[in-house]
């Protein structure tokens, strides 16, 4: 019934324009976001520390910035 226009099924915005031209003139981009990912997020966890770590957890206050006495 309805006809799409051309013109609509090929719009880019400004960003999508934006991030299309920095990966041609950069095709290495992809590569260094893996590498410096890989730097921060992507680590082995090590099980048996982390519970360990969870059993030395030292249980809060509900308030910590209520003196354990009153103050004269």
């Amino acid at each position: 019934m309805y006809r799409v226009l051309e013109t609509h099924m090929h719009y880019h915005s400004e960003a999508t324009q934006f991030l299309n031209q920095l990966k041609s003139e950069r095709p290495h981009l992809s590569q260094d976001q893996q590498e410096g990912r890989s730097l921060l997020w992507d680590k082995s966890i090590d099980r048996k520390l982390q519970s360990e770590f969870a059993q030395a957890r030292v249980a809060q206050k509900a308030y910590v910035y209520q003196p354990s006495e009153p103050v004269a």
